[in-house]
């Protein structure tokens, strides 16, 4: 079955969203905070994965929004901004699943258990943000040009 965001309308997990080039730019310089942010010397491993994944994962919803969409709320919010990136930019399975490996890990630290990240994967999470957002304003200049500023 071919799914698309407008089956995921349907299904009740986005919503329609209309967006301008000052959203984008906000969710944008958001995530390019946290890229800055989460490289800040004496940051615990787990916190550099919470803010770096923090960082792309606004930058998976500025695509998003670009598409005309806004996710639902809801514990699946983030799982659904994760997958939209197959419909928006394209992106690969591994790319998906590595970002969504992030989002259990980040759970898992952030509400369970401290310590349980590596600062290996702080890196890797550090490293996917940056591939992210360097995709998303690679993506938006191709197909959105209204919507970068600059």
């Amino acid at each position: 079955m071919n799914v698309s965001l407008q089956d995921w309308l349907k299904f009740g997990w986005l919503r329609e969203h209309r967006t301008n080039s000052q959203e984008i730019a906000e969710l944008l310089a958001a995530a390019d905070r946290d890229l800055q942010d989460c490289q800040t010397p004496g940051l615990s491993p787990d916190w550099r994965v919470s803010i770096a994944y923090n960082s792309a994962l606004l930058s998976a919803t500025a695509a998003l929004a670009a598409a005309g969409f806004r996710s639902g709320r809801g514990e699946s919010h983030h799982h659904r901004v994760i997958q939209s990136l197959a419909y928006t930019l394209g992106a690969a399975p591994f790319l998906i699943a590595h970002f969504d490996a992030f989002r259990k890990k980040r759970n898992i630290t952030g509400y369970e258990r401290a310590g349980a990240v590596s600062d290996q994967e702080a890196q890797e999470m550090l490293d996917l943000a940056k591939r992210l957002r360097a995709d998303v304003q690679a993506w938006l200049r191709a197909n959105h040009p209204s919507l970068v500023s600059g």
